[in-house]
């Protein structure tokens, strides 16, 4: 009797689909990937176990990207296994091609991701030929149990879903097309004059890219403008109250967002409205309405990703890692990577439950909302929280029935988020009384604003009570008299100016992603893009920190800044004429025709074909593209040429003097790149640059290998030209102490004491130094060896940080390592080792406090292996043209191992007669047993030649493993039916 193979997205959905079979189905035998009935074999990827690459004869994966080898656009696609999950693909595959197995359920998510994920793992476990076994899908929007049941009594065919099939192909297709031919496109463009430019350009990365950089645009352009507003202060009876003057007569300006109804743009009219009112009698309308505020929805990842970002400052990415461990870690969580904030009709039964778990939870600070709600009968089927219509793929972010335990700070943070926004949505609306006051005298109109809280309905949950007439935070105005006369007791001018807007932040940005349709004029492609804007909530994390990880924009604070390779692009594409790449309206051009596609009403071809044309003006515009320059918005700096005193302007390569007419016809021939070594200088830096001949360190370079690397850079006169060039200094000076050069430090400020010896720190050359450690006027033989460099495997050590080491024995902690031998960034704080006489890395301790045990107690954390000698300086000599520089190759401190307790006899367990022939017959810890068959393996020549994970048994192994191969992912299962207590 064939079976069905069912695959789910997500081995938690494999579960819940496992759970609701079982009672129409029969029972499920675990094993260590899937599930199997008698009809079914249930198992899961974990997100994409497959991507799409050119084949190998269509692409150039080594040398240098140039536009010979472009536009790229291969006849078809190969694919490859995501490197991380290949054993899962594997286990997957061998179901799938399993002869028992005769036909397939795709059960990944709803949606066109999830249709992706099915087909390239279908068509990957196919190989040259297709599978060819029937499919059916699987189309839930509901994890009930009875939603699961009800999905598989209406499976849908392999046909009504070939037009989202074939839309969710093309536009993986089109991305990669997109993203990798202008990639290499606009790199080789910035690379023509020598070096690597690195550009990177993508449908979603550009758009958000450009959003940014508008931003910025407007705020250096913005001119600020002086205004001012008439605060007062009225006399009634009752007491005293404050008031600020309006124009009643004021309409909204569509040309001057500036104008408003309570500015004054003259001083001298300012001064004549308050001259004339104070001292006055005045009259007072008023008028008082109630008003009422709903909780905000449910969260989706976006919603919950700019909420925590304002509340706790936390980045997208950080915001998603901790919900993701809320969710997989702790369950606690439903799936975060959802863009729905409404749940599906038949969850009514799920939330009263949840709310029953909230309310016998050990949350004394939210337990008592979740009762009131289940006493007040508050869980109620209403479109706005249960509507199946705007559930997609997944439904909102809630709480599950498990109630978590041993969170961080963080995922406690996050989690109370969650539980918090899911009981106000249940809870009755906030009620207000708003009064509104106009106060007039002499022909003046004054406003005055109250709003009082009556009750708080869900903002108790949040800390906020009614207001109390009276206590500080009242809002509630001071009555005045029907028909009462109030005077004007003070009145003033207040003079302000107007402010540019504001930079964005995570919280905005993610914001403006989320709702770029709205930047789109066409109806249709605004339409297209309404409910899915730049990227998906899964995916703008990503965006984000890639976009600063290529440099195209940085934190400081909150605020995300664009960095001048930021402008750099978008004046390129601009100027190369290829703007719909920084354009919102390029997804919705896409979305809109893929969800033709999805109807039928436009072919995979067509739209194929659509994207390879948009492919080649792209490569074309950028490979025939002769002009000297591109024409865009440049700075003329305000340090003079070195040589000659001329102005120094800028241009889309170079930073050139034009003379001193301005003209460049008495030019000195003074220039340098704007992007030494593929990174791009700001303005600024360029004019400390000229004025002090020198900057940095500076990280963010890269050498023609593509290896990062940070150096300074300096200008350096050249006699033979007669001019000065740009150089990059890695201090490549000789040791004073071997040259016995007197070093004079008197003309600098000492850092702090030298750790060894009690001298004092200063800087020389690149590193920071014991004044005993090279040869001074006070003692020309050193007696201290006290060195550290100031750029430490790429990162820069300020000179703040060097004095908070020397007076603390600690830095603060720095981001911006690289490891030598992963080229991977990493954290760690700097600090003094006294038992090893250096600087040593600290790392910091994880953000997941350790799992309890078995016993329920949490183990004894160990001293960390988290401290490395922190090497000297930067390398020493130049790698622009061949290799990287880095630090010197920290070297591990020494551990001081405490003495190891003699090992107790009789502990551990006792293998079974068949694995004691393997390992010995004594009692053993689990943990060894899977040593000792690992040494027995290797020694034995035992794993498998073409697959390394797979495990060939032998004459003793074979009754250990019961079968002849087994994956050593296998061995933790196999081992423990062997071992007794």
């Amino acid at each position: 009797m064939p079976k069905t193979l069912v695959i789910a997205e997500k081995p938690s959905v494999a579960q819940d689909i496992v759970r609701a079979l079982t009672p129409v189905a029969g029972k499920f035998d675990k094993h260590d990937e899937y599930f199997e009935s008698e009809n079914y074999v249930v198992t899961s990827a974990v997100g994409h176990l497959v991507e799409i690459q050119a084949p190998e004869e269509f692409d150039v994966k080594r040398g240098k990207w140039s536009f010979a080898h472009l536009p790229v656009i291969p006849p078809y696609f190969d694919l490859k296994p995501v490197d991380k999950t290949k054993s899962r693909l594997n286990a997957v595959v061998k179901l799938a091609k399993r002869k028992d197995i005769g036909d397939l359920v795709n059960a990944c998510d709803a949606g066109r991701e999830g249709e992706l994920i099915f087909r390239l793992i279908e068509q990957f476990a196919g190989g040259a030929k297709p599978l060819g076994k029937p499919v059916r899908r699987l189309w839930l929007q509901s994890m009930t149990p009875q939603a699961i049941r009800e999905g598989f009594d209406a499976l849908r065919s392999d046909k009504q879903m070939a037009g989202l099939a074939d839309a969710a192909r093309s536009r993986s297709e089109a991305d990669w097309l997109v993203g990798i031919n202008g990639t290499r496109a606009m790199t080789a463009f910035n690379s023509r004059d020598g070096g690597f430019f690195l550009t990177t350009v993508g449908r979603v990365q550009t758009p958000t890219l450009a959003v940014v950089v508008e931003r910025e645009e407007q705020i250096r352009k913005f001119v600020s403008r002086d205004y001012w507003e008439i605060h007062a202060t009225f006399l009634a009876e009752a007491g005293e109250y404050t008031a600020k003057w309006i124009d009643t007569k004021w309409k909204k300006n569509a040309d001057d967002a500036e104008l408003k109804a309570d500015r004054v743009w003259s001083q001298r009219e300012a001064q004549e409205i308050a001259d004339a009112v104070r001292g006055k009698a005045a009259s007072v309308t008023e008028e008082s309405k109630p008003t009422t505020q709903a909780s905000p929805m449910l969260f989706d990842l976006t919603s919950l990703q700019r909420e925590a970002n304002g509340r706790f400052g936390y980045s997208a990415k950080t915001t998603l890692s901790i919900a993701q461990s809320l969710y997989e870690r702790h369950k606690a969580l439903t799936y975060p990577r959802t863009d729905s904030r409404h749940l599906p009709e038949d969850y009514v039964a799920v939330v009263k439950n949840t709310m029953g778990t909230l309310a016998d939870s050990g949350m004394k600070h939210l337990a008592p909302f979740a009762k009131q709600a289940i006493d007040g009968n508050y869980v109620k089927p209403t479109k706005r929280i249960f509507d199946n219509a705007k559930v997609s793929d997944h439904f909102a972010i809630i709480p599950t029935l498990q109630a978590p335990s041993g969170l961080s700070d963080a995922e406690q943070r996050v989690y109370d988020l969650v539980v918090r926004r899911f009981l106000s949505v249940f809870f009755p609306s906030a009620e207000y009384l708003v009064t509104t006051r106009i106060t007039q005298s002499v022909g003046h109109s004054f406003k005055t604003d109250g709003k009082v809280l009556v009750k708080p309905g869900w903002l108790a949950i949040w800390g906020k009570e009614a207001d109390v007439e009276g206590e500080e935070n009242s809002k509630t105005l001071v009555a005045v008299k029907p028909g009462e006369m109030v005077r004007a007791e003070v009145v003033e001018p207040k003079g302000l100016k107007t402010r540019p807007p504001a930079r964005y932040s995570e919280a905005t940005l993610l914001g403006a992603m989320e709702g770029a349709g709205k930047l789109v004029d066409d109806d249709e492609l605004r339409e297209a893009m309404q409910e899915k804007g730049l990227g998906t909530p899964a995916t703008r994390a990503a965006t984000i920190e890639g976009l600063i990880n290529e440099k195209y924009m940085f934190r400081e604070g909150r605020e995300l800044i664009p960095t001048a390779k930021a402008f750099q692009l978008m004046t390129l594409l601009r100027g190369l004429g290829v703007e719909e790449l920084s354009k919102p309206e390029l997804t919705g051009e896409w979305e809109y025709k893929l969800a033709q596609m999805e109807h039928g009403k436009l072919s995979r071809e067509e739209f194929m074909r659509e994207i390879g044309e948009m492919t080649k003006h792209i490569v074309k515009k950028a490979k025939e593209y002769d002009r000297d320059t591109v024409p865009g918005d440049y700075a003329t700096l305000k340090t003079p040429c070195p040589n000659c005193g001329g102005i120094v302007r800028e241009n889309y390569r170079r930073f050139t003097c034009v003379g001193k007419s301005g003209t460049g016809e008495d030019a000195c021939g003074f220039s340098f790149g704007k992007t030494p070594a593929g990174r791009t200088f700001s303005a600024e830096e360029v004019e400390q640059l000229l004025r002090d001949k020198h900057i940095g360190p500076l990280d963010g370079f890269r050498s023609k290998a593509g290896w990062p690397f940070t150096s300074e850079i300096i200008l350096k006169y050249n006699e033979e030209e007669k001019n000065w060039k740009l150089e990059f200094d890695f201090g490549n000076e000789q040791d004073p102490a071997e040259t016995g050069e007197i070093i004079d430090f008197s003309a600098q400020q000492p850092l702090g004491p030298c750790p060894k010896c009690g001298g004092r720190v200063f800087e020389f050359g690149k590193n920071y130094v014991c004044e005993k450690s090279v040869p001074t006027p006070q003692q020309a033989v050193p007696t201290c060896d006290f060195k550290t460099g100031q750029v430490i495997l790429q990162q820069p050590v300020e000179r703040s940080q060097m004095e908070k080491l020397l007076s603390t024995g600690k830095t603060d902690l720095l981001d911006k390592f690289v490891s030598m031998r992963t080229r991977r960034a990493f954290k760690a704080f700097l600090v003094w080792n006294k038992e090893e006489g250096k600087v040593t890395f600290e790392f910091a301790p994880s953000k997941f406090p350790p799992r309890k045990t078995a016993a329920g107690k949490t183990p004894v954390a160990r001293e960390p292996a988290a401290k490395y000698a922190a090497g000297k300086t930067a390398a020493k000599k130049a790698p622009a043209a061949k290799k990287s520089p880095a630090a010197k190759k920290a070297a591990p401190a020494k551990k001081t191992a405490a003495p190891k307790a003699p090992r107790k006899t009789g502990a551990g367990l006792k293998p079974s007669a068949e694995l004691a022939a393997v390992i010995g017959a004594d009692n053993v810890a689990r943990t060894e047993v899977i040593k000792k068959l690992w040494d027995y393996i290797k020694a034995n020549g035992l794993q498998d030649a073409t697959n390394k994970r797979a495990i060939n048994a032998d004459a003793k192994l074979l009754p250990v493993f019961g079968k002849p191969q087994v994956t050593m992912f296998e061995l933790a299962g196999i081992v423990g039916k062997h071992l007794t207590a």
